[in-house]
């Protein structure tokens, strides 16, 4: 976790860049700093690996005031990109992904296997690219070396500066999608400086938009899209793109009452039947009162020799309720794998099924009018 307390910087000509910022970065997440030129966004990252030293206030780094350490091993332990790439031009692509792990002193055998995995991680073939040199790469190439460098010692966190802006319109629209998908793999916090809002509102989990040394306003795509905080916020958007900000539909919409859950009283014969009749092999399960109890797998049933249904229940499946944001429910989908969901009442009374098609076409058209991820 990173965590900026009333931090200022004030430069010696007396400029007064940041003022007074209170910011938590999410951990595991793309958080996206943004604003017009010299609103600080870019001195705000580079404040993370002392590039620059802040002036006032404090930042932590998991609780740990990062003046209390080495700036140059704070630095090998924190990825960096920037939007000249930087790569070493006179060392093969091997040699500079390589860099940091030798300086940390790995043995060999350590930094090839390294090497090859985040070559294979950033899509290009270890065997093909690790002994060529820079110049014989594209942009969009480099670019991806330049992120498989700052991914070399494994850090928590990797610090992008506006790595795509100098890149082709199709380069980078890969790259950010790249990106995207790289995240769900490595997990890493990610701070990330552009000026472009289609870029972050594409790839950001938070954004976090800056005007002359303040936060303005932070929060995630949609969030910024459906409630401006003021008119700044407005503009640097832009109407075009707020027009397309239709918000998600309450999960509300989608419960599906007609599908009956099966009862703890039936037997495990009579379930079996019901499901391989219905093809559907997933069911809500509830007592006499109709509280909800779990719901039940064809597969676990089949395995299993108990005949008491409870013994069947899938304990990784919660229950939603119906004024749960939509967001939290795709992510929850999305991390447990799941392909139905039961919905409760308040008080945990079963009272339907989530229509899982009609769902995913909703959301589908509304992030396809906003053209984000």
């Amino acid at each position: 976790m990173i965590e900026l307390r009333k931090v200022n910087k004030v430069y010696e000509d007396g400029t007064h860049v940041l003022k007074d910022i209170d910011l938590l970065f999410e951990s595991g997440k793309i958080n996206v700093l943004i604003g017009p030129s010299g609103c600080g966004k870019t001195t705000t990252m580079r404040l993370l690996n002392r590039l620059t030293e802040h002036t006032g206030g404090e930042i932590f780094i998991d609780e740990k005031n990062i003046a209390d350490f080495n700036p140059i091993e704070l630095r090998r332990h924190m990825g960096y990109v920037i939007q000249s790439i930087g790569l070493f031009p006179h060392m093969t692509i091997y040699d500079n992904v390589a860099t940091v792990p030798r300086l940390l002193k790995w043995d060999k055998s350590k930094i090839d296997k390294r090497v090859n995995e985040l070559l294979e991680l950033v899509n290009l073939n270890p065997e093909q690219y690790k002994k060529r040199y820079p110049s014989e790469l594209s942009g969009g190439q480099q670019q991806r070396i330049g992120v498989a460098r700052a991914l070399a010692a494994e850090p928590a966190t990797i610090l992008m500066d506006e790595p795509f802006s100098a890149l082709d319109p199709i380069s980078r629209d890969q790259l950010q999608n790249e990106l995207v998908r790289l995240q769900e793999d490595i997990q890493k916090t990610i701070i990330f400086v552009t000026h472009d809002m289609d870029e972050a509102l594409k790839i950001a989990d938070q954004i976090i938009l800056m005007k002359d040394g303040r936060v303005v306003q932070k929060g995630t795509p949609r969030e910024i899209l459906t409630n401006p905080a003021n008119d700044f916020v407005r503009e640097f958007i832009g109407e075009e793109r707020l027009k397309t900000a239709e918000p998600l539909p309450s999960l509300s919409n989608f419960i599906d009452p007609t599908i009956q859950a099966i009862h703890l009283s039936e037997s495990k014969e009579s379930v079996i039947k019901k499901m391989m009749e219905q093809q559907c092999f997933t069911y809500p399960l509830v007592d006499e009162t109709n509280q909800f109890l779990g719901q039940l797998s064809l597969q676990k049933i089949m395995n299993e020799s108990s005949v008491h249904l409870e013994d069947f229940v899938d304990p990784s499946v919660q229950a939603l309720t119906a004024d749960q944001d939509i967001e939290d429910v795709l992510e929850y989908l999305e991390k447990h794998k799941l392909h139905s969901l039961p919905v409760v009442d308040n008080e945990n009374m079963f009272v339907g099924m989530i229509d899982m098609k009609e769902l995913f076409r909703s959301v589908r058209s509304v992030y396809g009018k906003r053209g984000g991820n």
